[in-house]
């Protein structure tokens, strides 16, 4: 392997190159919108620029692991037997608190449906486009790349929360859509940061103790499908999330289990995965 080749700080070079890529991607997604497309023609290129993160990882591949296969590497990924105790756990964690905030919204709101969709068609098509405008295309660049790489150098914790925050960032360009401004946008700001960094240290410790992708895939895809299901106040449903979410993640730092989170005796880093003993 020709070490010389290889990129100096990968993790940089790929949340660069995936805002590079995500940018002019969102604002083709706007301008089919603005030019009055059809509505599946816009979740089709919405969905394709939630891939940046993959594009750009691909794009990078051959200088971040010189001599290693792309597909090989994607296969890696889920190569482990999935754990159905780890499914549940995470479903479960998960379902509740969507109950929770169900609850919570269904006592406050005085619109005739508390559910976005009407028909278990439109269910489907939400649950698959959700699957593929987010999960899919960003798991392996962001977790099964980024969070593995960092874990290198740092804490699973550290890692995840340095992972979070700049997946945070890349949503950017979306926040200035939601037709918040002033106080309403900074709340919506800060709420979606909590939320997306405690679901990122929620998936981090369950991707560790099974070390399959599917897994953070799962939470993924759970986490958007339950908040765009409720109808609701869009700040209110984010702060649910925000809270409930840091309410798990904090608990789960607490405990680290297997200390997947931290504790260096018991976390080895072999080849770029994580192996808990």
């Amino acid at each position: 392997m020709n070490r010389e080749k290889k990129l100096k700080k990968p993790v940089a070079s790929f949340i660069l190159l995936t805002n590079i890529i995500f940018l002019p991607l969102f604002f083709l997604v706007g301008a089919t919108h603005m030019l009055g497309f059809p509505t599946w023609v816009i979740d089709v290129m919405f969905c394709i620029a939630a891939w940046s993160s993959t594009f750009a990882f691909a794009v990078l591949f051959k200088k971040i692991y010189p001599g290693q296969s792309f597909i090989q590497f994607v296969k890696e990924k889920f190569k482990h037997k999935l754990k159905i105790s780890i499914i549940l756990a995470t479903s479960m964690i998960q379902v509740f608190i969507f109950l929770i905030i169900l609850f919570t919204v269904s006592n406050n709101s005085e619109v005739d449906s508390i559910f976005t969709v009407s028909s278990w068609g439109m269910l489907i098509y939400f649950f698959f486009k959700n699957l593929l405008s987010g999960p899919l295309g960003e798991e392996l660049g962001w977790r099964g790349f980024a969070q593995i790489e960092l874990q290198k150098k740092h804490s699973p914790l550290k890692a995840s929360i340095i992972i979070g925050f700049w997946w945070g960032i890349w949503h950017l360009p979306i926040w200035f859509t939601t037709g918040f401004v002033g106080i309403d946008l900074i709340k919506y700001i800060l709420f979606f940061m909590i939320a997306i960094m405690s679901i990122k240290i929620v998936m981090t410790a369950f991707y560790n103790l099974n070390q399959n992708l599917i897994i953070p895939i799962i939470i993924h895809q759970f986490f958007n499908l339950f908040i765009g299901l409720i109808n609701g106040n869009l700040i209110d449903l984010i702060m649910y999330n925000a809270i409930s979410y840091l309410v798990v993640a904090v608990l789960i730092i607490i405990i680290n289990p297997r200390k997947v989170l931290y504790g260096k005796k018991d976390t080895n880093i072999i080849n770029g995965n994580n192996y808990v003993n």
